[in-house]
């Protein structure tokens, strides 16, 4: 068998996440079928670097493909292309050995999620909007509490005595740009909601409800309270997964770019507007 390396991207909406399930529709079972499709066979191996949540998108998403094959790379992708739905689509397909594991190879993922500061008809799949006003300062002070190896039980819904609750995570960034914040975690690997348990708890201390602080008392002693927080799927995507020798990226930034008022050029002529007004009272 032939063993490829498959670059791919989606957007995670409509599917109940990336594991294959009979009964419902994920993004591993449209690979599936897609693969049948193309191949007539049903023996072969598809194989994702990762698990991602229902809803939760993917930037760049990693997978092996173990099938007997004379197809050409270029040829695979854009057979498997036209048998998958709008919303799923492969990069890249490449010939790989058969020591790559997209899983067991991954030495880091990185995560981006996408906090929206104002209500957008365009980005409502990929943004939580927060109505309230977010202290992005405070934000990235609290984020430094969860680099380093930690044990993350109070932020996953996966049982501790199945699975191990340490993680170790190498970066939590916070940045701006135009109406978004955006919060990046790069860490080895992560477990079940994690990711959106931190936003969660990071949006609280923005709201200014926690403070940077309380973030570390979660490390200390198991807690319920991050898990009331859960930020929903819809901003969150899987950005990159890494393996030895690549090159982490520095540079961040927005998957779909909100724009604030400001670099829509509507804040100055909202100004015109109320100075004109308050010129017409005083003439009055």
């Amino acid at each position: 068998m032939a063993r490829f390396k498959v670059y791919m991207e989606y957007e995670g909406t409509r599917y109940r996440g990336w594991q294959f399930q009979s009964n419902v529709r994920t993004i591993q079972g449209e690979l599936f079928k897609s693969v049948r499709k193309v191949f007539q066979t049903e023996t072969f191996e598809f194989y994702g670097s990762g698990r991602t949540d229902a809803g939760v998108h993917a930037i760049m998403q990693i997978a092996h493909l173990d099938v007997q094959t004379m197809l050409a790379p270029e040829v695979i992708r854009m057979k498997l292309n036209d048998g998958l739905p709008h919303d799923i689509s492969i990069i890249e397909v490449e010939r790989t050995t058969n020591r790559f594991h997209a899983r067991h190879d991954a030495v880091a993922r990185s995560y981006i999620y996408q906090l929206s500061r104002r209500r957008t008809a365009l980005g409502k799949r990929f943004v939580w909007w927060i109505k309230d006003t977010l202290d992005a300062g405070a934000m990235r002070s609290a984020a430094q509490a969860f680099v380093g190896m930690g044990d993350f039980q109070s932020f996953t819904a996966a049982d501790p005595a199945e699975q191990s609750t340490k993680v170790l995570i190498d970066a939590c960034t916070v940045e701006e740009a135009g109406d978004l914040i955006l919060i990046r975690i790069t860490g080895s690997h992560f477990i079940w909601k994690m990711v959106r348990q931190i936003v969660g708890v990071l949006v609280e201390v923005g709201r200014g409800t926690l403070q940077p602080s309380h973030v570390r008392k979660f490390f200390q002693k198991k807690s319920d309270e991050p898990a009331k927080l859960t930020a929903p799927p819809s901003g969150l995507f899987l950005e990159r997964v890494y393996y030895k020798g690549e090159q982490r990226s520095l540079s961040i930034a927005p998957v779909l770019p909100v724009l604030s008022k400001q670099d829509l050029g509507i804040g100055n002529r909202l100004n015109k507007i109320k100075k004109g007004k308050r010129y017409e009272k005083q003439q009055a």
